[in-house]
């Protein structure tokens, strides 16, 4: 998978894909992350990527044309399957969409920042635009990291047990149940004696009742979505 980043602070999303699994996952060629600093495509000979917006509201807004060169350049390189925007008003992400995703070739992400972009990128260009929650970030960079990390961990081979991925929170419908590891006893804490039990099928049994039980204290409106 090749995931392509546009964004005027590209310093600001090194961290978040230098370490962990988004750095094992780069390590084995499974993903492709490249970063894409706008600024580098602006004609302004001043350097700017960013304009008064029209009508007089307050703040500014990202122009189209470098954003547009960087973009041409990158379809030169080869087919992209979506180019998406980080936005507040965006279809709210899920793991559904995390699943669907994961299977694509190769994505571009446009980070927004200031008031966001000229509305005819987003006519024009933009496939598909995608909002990690109800509040406004100072810019698309920490919510395409959002966006990468939830991806990137669904790829075959970046997470040492490939399973694990299929049991998160979502994945059925469902949050996922409390998980333990040893000591079995601490302090007079004890783990659940089914988890000991070394019977896959009545702990599973277990862990789906869990997780049901969960779901419908924290998340009834998943309930309700598959009802």
């Amino acid at each position: 998978m090749q995931i392509d980043i546009l964004t005027i602070l590209p310093a600001l999303l090194e961290s978040p894909f230098a370490d962990s699994i988004m750095q094992r996952a780069q390590d084995k060629g499974l993903v492709k992350i490249a970063l894409h600093d706008i600024r580098s495509y602006t004609l302004d000979k001043h350097g700017k990527v960013d304009d008064y917006a029209f009508g007089g509201s307050a703040g500014m807004v990202m122009c189209i044309q470098p954003i547009e060169a960087c973009l041409d350049e990158l379809k030169a390189q080869g087919e992209i399957d979506e180019v998406i925007y980080m936005t507040p008003d965006g279809e709210r992400l899920n793991q559904g969409i995390c699943n669907e995703l994961s299977l694509k070739k190769r994505i571009v992400i446009l980070c927004g920042h200031y008031k966001g972009v000229d509305q005819r990128v987003r006519e024009h260009y933009v496939s598909r635009e995608i909002s990690i929650g109800d509040y406004v970030l100072s810019g698309g960079e920490l919510a395409a990291a959002v966006l990468v990390d939830s991806l990137v961990r669904l790829l075959p081979g970046v997470l040492n047990d490939e399973t694990s991925a299929l049991t998160d929170s979502f994945q059925d419908g469902l949050l996922a149940p409390p998980v333990y590891t040893r000591p079995a006893d601490y302090k007079g804490w004890k783990v659940p004696e089914i988890l000991l039990c070394g019977d896959p099928k009545k702990i599973g049994e277990w862990s789906f009742e869990q997780s049901l039980e969960r779901t419908k204290q924290r998340r009834p409106d998943l309930l309700e979505g598959n009802s």
